[in-house]
């Protein structure tokens, strides 16, 4: 399907309250060059739910170069477990020697986490998006009230489309709870990462992620240093 002769916004009215397989189905019926972006336990529960759907679809990771050993370990058991390639990003490593060389590794303690999320996630991600029409997420508007509360299910994705290429951005689980993610892992067996045993709820980067306490919201895990309402990497902005 050409992208340009979508109606985005008719889809974003028909498809707001379906269950995230109908969007799933949706995706999978209409888009040809589309792929799952995995990071997380959302992720994993988009990749089981397309999976008992087709067996040929795509899945593509970034790695940052800084991720816990047990996000690897989750990359590898994902991959064998649904018997998929995974599509992996890397940065530019003239760009990450450049900045180490400049700042050190750990210049966003004290300048923001923004340049290096730049370079180890949003420029490879670009790269990524550029070769796609359409593209699959595991964004919650639970996940951050400040930055998500509102993601539509499915938008032109205004941060990495160009004029000339609209690229398309699905959110099946927008509209879902942190509790029914893990309902679902659960009930079906999905795998995850084992540090959500042992407090973290937002996983990222290793220095940029801790374990959370008792009621406190997941993103108060990551770049605990800053204001709330800077908590995003890049990868989800909407212009």
């Amino acid at each position: 399907m050409s992208t340009a002769n979508l109606n985005l916004s008719a889809l974003e009215r028909q498809y707001s309250q379906k269950a995230p397989k109908e969007i799933i189905k949706f995706a999978l019926d209409n888009f040809e060059n589309i792929a799952i972006s995995f990071s997380g336990a959302e992720d994993v529960v988009l990749i089981d739910m397309v999976s008992k759907i087709t067996s040929k679809f795509r899945v593509f990771t970034l790695d940052t170069g800084r991720l816990h050993p047990e996000t690897y370990q989750l990359l590898d058991e994902v991959r064998n477990y649904y018997g998929i390639k995974l599509e992996v990003m890397f940065p530019d490593a003239v760009e990450v020697e450049a900045l180490v060389e400049d700042k050190g590794l750990f210049s966003f303690y004290t300048d923001g986490h923004k340049e290096c999320c730049r370079i180890r996630k949003v420029k490879p991600l670009s790269r990524k998006l550029n070769t796609l029409d359409a593209w699959v997420t595991g964004q919650r508007k639970d996940q951050s009230p400040s930055t998500r509360n509102y993601i539509p299910i499915i938008e032109a994705d205004s941060a990495f489309s160009t004029p000339g290429h609209v690229l398309v951005k699905l959110n099946p689980l927008a509209n879902w709870s942190s509790a029914q993610v893990w309902e679902y892992i659960k009930a079906s067996d999905v795998p995850y990462n084992k540090l959500h045993e042992r407090g973290f709820i937002s996983i990222g980067c290793e220095p940029c992620t801790k374990a959370v306490l008792p009621n406190q919201h997941e993103r108060e895990g990551r770049w605990w240093w800053e204001e709330s309402t800077f908590k995003e990497c890049g990868l989800h902005v909407r212009r």
